[in-house]
């Protein structure tokens, strides 16, 4: 193989850490970012919470008015699909990459005083977030996550009500062993044995004691509140409820009958309201089977779903659109929720220590990581500032493009893709993306995510675009206003819209309609 010299031009984009750290942020949920501000501020001891109200750099709506620079344009569009590519693509020795294919550093580092963007204080930013703060308007009412903290259990409220029960030590201890193996419906998914053999192992004259304990258990379990618990499936649960109210006077006795025999068959005759199969199997009437029904449509299909803590996301968002004005005058602004920008700046005695020490000598190696802590603090702070600016301009552009729908709904919406906001603002659509995934926006309609307000769009007769977000809201609108005797099937559903100038395909509206949880019309069908 013959050796040789060779030089060739090329391209590559450095990521440096303070971009890294720009994007990473950029594309953080508020709660995510909660955490790195937490970490950053352990540790790092130049960084620190700014206890007072301090005026902002000059940035937000008016920086976001301002005309970006064609160069500018094109400078923040190569650095993102640069990025992009970065991130798709395996890192490659030089000799294999192509041009114009991005490297990134393997050395971070954050040197530089970064006094070209910074402010000359290094700025007190933004509003400290509350640990515990709430939405609420009176400060005596319950947070929500406390509400959430607080809710009883199924287990606790079962274990409370075995309490009253004056059992022997072995059957409190297997109802106490079958209340802990409920699941979060309510219902004993193990078979007794298997529970007794993973006891009691290969001895089988103590596995047929713990049965024995186990169906004792069984039957007072069942006994308890509420009404179902304890069952081995969906039948037993229904056949639970209907022997419970069979000495209720305002239930009819035949109705309980006719439903107890139902609930014995196959579980998907009752799920399609096979009313042709059940009438033979169940030796009733059409109206009997009917009836019957209806009642079991009233019942709980599982007894702990009102017991079930599930995690509660608070959401809070990050920009609030408030109308300003009234009738046809109405205006919205649009700015950042102070509660979610978290107010910091580089401690002031520690940098002016580090400024006023010379490092030299044996010291010079520590004064150095000194420095680059202290210019690590400012560039987060940056960075912060940075995504917040951003999250501002995107806002503001989709209030704008999107204003009908402040006023009218969601039937005003119109089709919108983040390409658009992109070009508005000269930013890279990847961008664009980042910014509005797991960020939210207060409406006067509601709180939604940033996402919510971009969507397809399908073509109407008068050669415009129609948002799917807008034909969405047109079919939940359609199947509320629908006779229940009577659903509207799919096909329907587009010619109804058809009627409204959309063209709208049945395939599409059976998406849309699951997108909704809006179930067929044959389930949507009232006896």
């Amino acid at each position: 193989m013959k050796q040789g010299l060779s030089l060739r031009t090329s391209q590559h984009l450095a990521l440096t850490p303070q971009l890294q750290q720009s994007i990473r942020l950029l594309q953080l949920s508020t709660m995510e970012l909660g955490g790195e501000v937490d970490q950053m501020l352990d540790e790092n001891p130049f960084l620190e919470r700014a206890s007072d109200e301090a005026e902002r750099e000059s940035f937000g709506l008016a920086q976001a008015d301002a005309t970006v620079s064609q160069n500018d344009r094109e400078l923040e569009s190569v650095t993102y699909a640069g990025i992009e590519d970065t991130y798709q693509s395996k890192a490659t020795s030089e000799g294999g990459n192509d041009e114009g294919s991005p490297a990134i550093q393997d050395d971070p580092s954050w040197d530089g005083d970064g006094s070209a963007s910074l402010s000359p204080d290094d700025g007190e930013w933004g509003g400290e977030a509350r640990a515990k703060g709430n939405n609420l308007s009176s400060d005596d009412e319950m947070d929500a996550t406390e509400l959430a903290r607080n809710q009883e259990s199924l287990q606790s409220f079962l274990h409370r009500q075995a309490l009253g029960l004056r059992l022997s030590p072995e059957d409190s201890v297997a109802l106490r062993f079958l209340i802990e193996s409920l699941n979060d419906d309510g219902y004993l998914e193990d078979d007794l044995t298997e529970l007794a053999q993973g006891l009691a192992g290969e001895d089988a004259e103590e596995i047929e004691q713990l049965v024995h304990h186990f169906t004792v258990a069984l039957g007072l379990l069942q006994s308890l509140e509420p009404v179902g618990v304890g069952a081995r499936g969906l039948a037993e649960c229904l056949s639970l409820q209907l022997r419970a109210i069979e000495d209720d006077p305002n239930v009819d006795d035949v109705s309980i009958q006719v439903a107890l025999r139902i609930c014995a068959q196959p579980m998907d005759l009752l799920a399609r309201r096979d009313i042709k199969h059940l009438i033979p199997l169940c030796r009733a009437t059409d109206a009997q089977v009917r009836a019957a029904i209806a009642l079991i449509g009233r019942l709980e299909p599982k007894p702990g779903r009102r017991f079930v803590d599930v995690e509660r996301n608070i959401v809070v968002p990050d920009v609030l659109v408030v109308p300003i004005g009234q009738n046809g005058q109405v205006k919205f602004q649009v700015r950042l929720n102070p509660d979610v920008m978290p107010r910091l700046r580089v401690h002031d005695i520690y940098a002016n220590a580090l400024k006023g020490h010379k490092g030299g000598g044996s010291d010079a190696a520590n004064f150095a990581a000194l420095q680059q802590r202290l210019q690590e603090a400012r560039w987060f702070i940056k960075n912060i500032q940075q995504r917040f600016d951003t999250i501002l301009r995107v806002s503001s552009a989709i209030v704008e493009r999107q204003k009908s729908f402040f006023v009218h709904g969601e039937l005003a919406m119109r089709p919108l893709v983040l390409r658009e906001i992109a070009d508005e603002l000269g930013l890279h659509e990847s961008t664009i993306s980042r910014v509005t995934t797991a960020k939210y926006m207060a409406t006067p309609y509601g709180t939604f995510e940033l996402k919510y307000f971009f969507g397809s769009g399908l073509g109407t007769e008068s050669g415009g675009n129609a948002s799917s977000t807008a034909v969405r809201a047109l079919i939940k609108q359609f199947v509320a206003a629908e006779s229940p005797c009577k659903p509207l099937s799919d096909n329907q559903i587009a010619e109804m819209l058809k009627e409204q100038g959309i063209e709208c395909a049945r395939r599409t509206v059976a998406k849309y309609r699951e997108g909704l949880r809006i179930a067929p019309a044959s389930l949507r069908k009232t006896l």
